[in-house]
Parts: structure tokens; C-alpha cells; sequence
């Protein structure tokens, strides 16, 4: 088994989640005269790929390192969407299942293709990023439980919508162009669609059940879309910890990282070597032909 990185490069560039502490890198001792470098690193547990934990929105909740390694790390599989939902939509589990096998116990990766407008990205647009990427509704959540899903990840800013999160308040002008998008596309106002009773839904009826989530996966995710793999997230063992900053890798044998390699030598790649996503169509094509194989 070889691995393929799902993660995006972690800088002092690196957004964190609009008002968490982003990460400040200083030296505190240098060779000359201290005989070694060393860096001192602040930063909140919002910044890059990083896990939620439970106790994140749910105080009895597990910190980080009560999260054992059979959990972390399980089959899974990763759905692409970016063909089915765009700024500011609304993804279903139907969107999910009509692309790829969602099997009990899985961990489920998505790729809304709003990693593309990541920081790292030649495409980068943070506020694309953080707050016009699609998220789901309740339905997703209460499937997201039937399922007994382990993990899920996402390519964005949050698990939850953008407009279903306190940015709302904090993006009038982006919370309008949303109010008029729901309207004309889902027949209803946006704080009717998202009323308070739903507020961070992803969050608030989730980690209570003991179903967390990863954001601002990226990396070389676009070599695996509408793909099963073995999926692990490495967080630190941190103890009290409500999240933190994690490396999140999709495992596959030999034979088809063989494959993947191959295609990576064609593709176009960011300056920090992943794939450029926005850059690369055909892998998008690839993996949409996947899931209608998978259909018939």
C-alpha cells in the first residue's frame, strides 16, 4: 500500500477559519550563535487540513486523542460533486450515492471542487473558498447517521454550508447574492431554508453521535475522485484538544499508485507540486465516467 496526500500545504498564507488564530512561524534561535535553528509556531486548531473533534461543539464529547487509530484510519471513498453543485448550493445524499458506493462504517470524502480556489491553488480565491462553496441540509446529516458513517472530509472551508455558519452575519454582500441565489433556485429565502433551528447542522447534530469531520482537505485529491481507498487522518494525540491541524492520506496498492504516478507526470501541478485542479479537466472527466460506469 502506498499513500496519496489529501492535504494542503500549511504556511503563515494559509487562511484559517475566518476569525481563528492563523498560524505565525518566527525563529527563536539560529546556528549562529545557538549551534541549531528553532521556530516557534501559534496557531489555532483551524488552519490548513485539520479534524474536528467533539468536544469542538459538544462539551461530554472525546477530545483528539481519545480518537483511536481503527477509527481514524478505514476504507472510504471519495465522491466528486463539483459537477452537480456550485456557489452557494445545496448537495444531497442522492447527489452522493448516484456518483459512488457508500458502504455502512465508511469514511466519506467529498470533493466539491472549491479546493481549486484554495490558497495554494494558481485558481486561489479565498473567498470563493470560505464562503461561496456548496454544503448540505439536514437530510445529509440524518443519512450522514443512517449510514453510521466514521469521518467525513471536505475540500472547503466547513462541512457546513457557508450561509449556515455565523459568516452569514459577517458577508452581508455575499449573504445577499446567496438570499437571491436560494430564492430563485430553491423557492424559498435563505434564513427560511436555513432557519436558526438548523444553525451549523453539520456540527451541532453530528458530533454528538460521534461523527466528526475533516476540512480544507486538498492535495492530490483530484487523482481519486468517485474512488474507494483506505482513508486516514493523522492528527496529533492531543490531549484536551477540540480539533487539530492533521495530514489526511488515501491509501492504494502498489499497482494503482503506479497508475495515479503516472497521471500526476502528465497533469499540471501548483508551485508546492499537487495537482492544480482547475488546471487538469480530464482528471474531472475521468472521474465522472467512474461514477456512470458505476450507475449502469
Amino acid at each position: 500500500m502506498k499513500p496519496i496526500d489529501l492535504s494542503i500545504p500549511l504556511g503563515v498564507g494559509t487562511p484559517a477559519w475566518p476569525t481563528y488564530e492563523p498560524l505565525q512561524m518566527k525563529y527563536f534561535k539560529r546556528l549562529a550563535p545557538n549551534g541549531a535553528n528553532g521556530q516557534l509556531l501559534t496557531h489555532s486548531n483551524h488552519v490548513g487540513t485539520h479534524l474536528d473533534g467533539e468536544i469542538h461543539f459538544y462539551t461530554p464529547g472525546k477530545d483528539i486523542a481519545a480518537l483511536s487509530l481503527d477509527f481514524l484510519m478505514h476504507e472510504g471513498v471519495v465522491v466528486d460533486l463539483s459537477d452537480a453543485a456550485g456557489d452557494y448550493d445545496v448537495y444531497t445524499s442522492k447527489m452522493v450515492e448516484d456518483r459512488v458506493e457508500v458502504k455502512e462504517g465508511d469514511i466519506l470524502i467529498i470533493h466539491t471542487g472549491y479546493h481549486h480556489h484554495g490558497w495554494d491553488q494558481p485558481a486561489a480565491d479565498e473567498v470563493k473558498y470560505m464562503v461561496k462553496h456548496p454544503g448540505p441540509d439536514r437530510e445529509f446529516a440524518e443519512w450522514a447517521r443512517a449510514k453510521k458513517l466514521r469521518w467525513i472530509g471536505v475540500d472547503c472551508g466547513s462541512a457546513d454550508h457557508p450561509m449556515n455558519t455565523i459568516i452569514r452575519n459577517w458577508m452581508p454582500r455575499q449573504a445577499k447574492e446567496a438570499d437571491a441565489h436560494f430564492k430563485k433556485k430553491y423557492d424559498m429565502p435563505l434564513e427560511q431554508f436555513f432557519d436558526d433551528s438548523k444553525y451549523q447542522l453539520m456540527h451541532l447534530e453530528l458530533f454528538n453521535h460521534g461523527i466528526i469531520h475533516a476540512e480544507c482537505l486538498g492535495g492530490d485529491i483530484d487523482l481519486l475522485l468517485n474512488e474507494r481507498a483506505t482513508i486516514a487522518c493523522f492528527p496529533w494525540r492531543l490531549v484536551d484538544g477540540e480539533s487539530c491541524i492533521a495530514r489526511i492520506v488515501a491509501f492504494v496498492d502498489d499497482a494503482k499508485h503506479a497508475e495515479l504516478m503516472a497521471k500526476k507526470e502528465k497533469a499540471k501541478l501548483t508551485k508546492f507540486g499537487d495537482i492544480a485542479g482547475i488546471q487538469n479537466d480530464w482528471l474531472h472527466d475521468e472521474g465522472r465516467a467512474r461514477a456512470l460506469c458505476a450507475k449502469k
